[in-house]
């Protein structure tokens, strides 16, 4: 974008960027109109050819791990899962107990996700028996995530 700027490092392209409308004064100050961006980085401001910027592998993964740390109460669960689908927290109890324990991985991953269920306060969205529950009562990862950003399906609105 064209703002007024004045270059403080010629090798990053770093700049100094009057944000206002006074034109006159960035003028005076030997700012020049220049074509600039802000760093997403590091917010600071760049000429547009040598602004560093997040990657969108990296941008995914951020956003990635800001999701898995949404939380709800286990009643904002709940109550979602009885409107949405009807289930009850007896039957998703009854779902956990009837994953498979063939192996001592299984084992410890079904006393895990009992645990887990009975005992949380808050449920995170990035805890695997989100996914697991989740899908057995056929909610996509999208229609999770949104629980997670809005305290209820997009169904339920």
């Amino acid at each position: 974008m064209i703002k007024y700027a004045k270059i403080v490092d010629e090798i990053t392209g770093l700049c100094e960027v009057g944000l206002g409308t006074n034109n006159k004064f960035y003028q005076s100050v030997g700012m020049t109109q220049m074509d600039v961006q802000q760093s997403d980085i590091d917010e600071n401001w760049y000429l547009t050819v040598k602004c560093p910027m997040k990657t969108d592998e990296q941008k995914a993964q951020e956003e990635a791990q800001r999701i898995a740390m949404l939380s709800l109460t286990r009643g904002d669960v709940f109550r979602a899962v009885v409107k949405s689908k009807g289930v009850t927290k007896a039957e998703i109890k009854t779902l956990i107990e009837a994953m498979p324990t063939t192996t001592d991985e299984e084992k410890l991953a079904k006393e895990l996700a009992l645990i887990d269920f009975e005992d949380s306060l808050n449920f995170y969205r990035g805890n695997p028996l989100i996914d697991t529950i989740g899908a057995a009562l056929g909610y996509t990862k999208e229609e999770l995530d949104y629980l997670f950003e809005h305290g209820e399906f997009a169904n339920d609105l």
